[in-house]
């Protein structure tokens, strides 16, 4: 435009719906658009090439519902390729739900079962299966979606069963992950380990160190170099000839801590390969080590955020689906 002021346009401008929302600014357009370098994206608002509501703005602005970010960046950013979301219409879900509302799901994974995809990818996995339900019934649409999936709030190892939690919201997924990172949320397990522990009932405390490179850990009475405290809870429910049914509560959740700590004390589960000599154990048919997530408890706090309902709620398996018991 000769002899005036060039007409500037927004090259893109990204409207904040619910899932959205409660985020920061830089966390938001890390997920949203993922083709633009983090220092580029820092610049950009830096120098007023992102703005919000037309305003300038900090990196760590938490974004609000009806929010418009304005870009004014490369449109070669905004390319982001994914994986083939068809997988959702091709699954059909196989899931064992224990509890469902609008906000979560609480589902018994069996052993076995990924929770996630590993290094070598597939659509197999227990995400995959609830993305694929939610699909189904309306409730999730990736097009739709600019920064939020569907996502599990806890983990168990693909040889362990138990409930996972997975959230239907973004805003559950912060409260979720929120109540367990403060304690709210009391894991109880099912083992069953070689010989009697010392004790019907005992709170075991000590120090475990993880080695990434054979994805085992060590644990310890006192204090070493690079460990973190572990606290386990357990009570002896009865005697089964050379073995003991288990119940366990952890205080903190390190990697293989159940596992690692009954081995630890001279208990190690039953069919437990890692931390314990299972030869026999498989001659028996223990394909899996003996060990169940069976029941969540929800502590009474004073901020609940939107899942306030389940405090002082208790959700359990039924024994029998437990399949060492």
């Amino acid at each position: 435009m000769l002899g005036g002021s060039p007409l500037l346009m927004f090259m893109r401008i990204i409207c904040i719906g619910k899932n959205d929302a409660g985020q920061r600014l830089d966390k938001f357009l890390n997920k949203a658009v993922k083709g633009l370098p983090m220092s580029m994206m820092y610049k950009s608002i830096r120098t007023k090439k992102i703005k919000v509501n037309r305003k300038r703005t900090e990196q760590n602005y938490v974004l609000c519902e009806g929010d418009e970010i304005q870009l004014f960046i490369r449109e070669e950013f905004f390319d982001n390729p994914e994986k083939d979301e068809g997988a959702l219409s091709r699954i059909k879900p196989k899931l064992n739900i224990l509890y469902e509302d609008e906000n979560i799901m609480l589902l018994n994974k069996r052993p076995g079962v990924l929770v996630h995809e590993d290094t070598e990818g597939g659509e197999n996995t227990l995400i995959m299966h609830i993305k694929a339900y939610l699909y189904g019934k309306g409730e999730y649409d990736p097009d739709k979606e600019q920064s939020f999936a569907p996502a599990l709030c806890n983990r168990i190892d693909r040889n362990t069963g138990g409930i996972v939690i997975a959230a239907k919201t973004a805003e559950a997924l912060r409260d979720m992950n929120r109540k367990i990172k403060e304690g709210d949320v009391h894991k109880h397990y099912l083992c069953l380990v070689h010989g009697v522990p010392p004790k019907k009932s005992d709170i075991l405390r000590g120090y475990l160190k993880k080695n990434s490179k054979d994805n085992t850990v060590q644990v310890r009475d006192k204090y070493f170099d690079g460990a973190k405290e572990i606290v386990t809870g357990y009570t002896v429910i009865e005697r089964r000839g050379d073995c003991s049914l288990v119940e366990i509560e952890l205080f903190t959740g390190r990697t293989h801590q159940i596992r690692a700590h009954m081995a630890h004390i001279g208990n190690p589960l039953v069919g437990d390969g890692k931390y314990g000599v299972n030869r026999d154990d498989k001659s028996k048919g223990y394909k899996y080590q003996a060990l169940y997530a069976y029941k969540l408890v929800f502590s009474k706090t004073e901020d609940g955020g939107c899942l306030s309902y389940l405090e002082g709620r208790e959700f359990a398996l039924d024994k029998k689906d437990i399949w060492f018991v």
